[in-house]
């Protein structure tokens, strides 16, 4: 199917000046996750910028703000990790299931997805022995705070990512056929 110029939209006008809307922006399938990541963010933008204020411009540079924006980044990361997780759309090899019978392929991607979840379970459980074990004597260096905050935070992410794999392997499941069996696909996908 060829599409000819005149099909195409239409951004220059007949005035001879360059026409363009943006489309309206929704955010309504924005998931939970997401919003708790850019909350983080902004406040590691902020400690950042606080941190060059205060070293550049002051001359007498805050020390706590090194240490809490490498937690705040700790934050971003792992509930930015939860994100990829519900799109499925971490780094994945699918150039052999092209090649592989359906059956086993779909036994392969459906091991794929417990195996996925069972790693997040196992990595939550074992974030809470971590955070026990240490209990609260263990404390930040710069600023006087329990370090099984930035563990918690590890652990919740953690724990969204086991309950995102868990949706997203039922998905699949009722789907009928994983991104791995069929690249071309997404989970927007019905």
């Amino acid at each position: 199917m060829t599409t000819s110029i005149d099909d195409m939209p239409k951004v220059m006008g007949d005035d001879g000046e360059f026409h363009a809307q943006d489309e309206a922006v929704d955010l309504s399938g924005t998931p939970v996750e997401a919003w708790v990541a850019l909350v983080f963010f902004w406040i590691l933008g902020i400690t950042v910028f606080y941190q060059f204020f205060t070293r550049y411009v002051m001359n007498d540079s805050a020390a706590w703000t090194e240490e809490i924006a490498r937690y705040l980044l700790i934050a971003v990361v792992f509930t930015g990790a939860t994100i990829g997780v519900i799109k499925n759309n971490h780094i994945q090899v699918d150039f052999f299931y092209k090649f592989m019978p359906k059956p086993v392929a779909r036994a392969l991607a459906t091991l794929v997805d417990v195996l996925r979840t069972g790693f997040f379970v196992a990595a939550a459980v074992l974030t809470v022995m971590m955070m026990l074990k240490l209990g609260s004597n263990s404390r930040m260096t710069m600023v006087d705070l329990p370090m099984n905050w930035v563990y918690g935070v590890c652990l919740l992410g953690f724990a969204a990512m086991a309950v995102r794999s868990a949706q997203v392997a039922l998905f699949h499941r009722r789907r009928g056929y994983t991104v791995l069996e069929r690249p071309e696909t997404s989970m927007d996908d019905n």
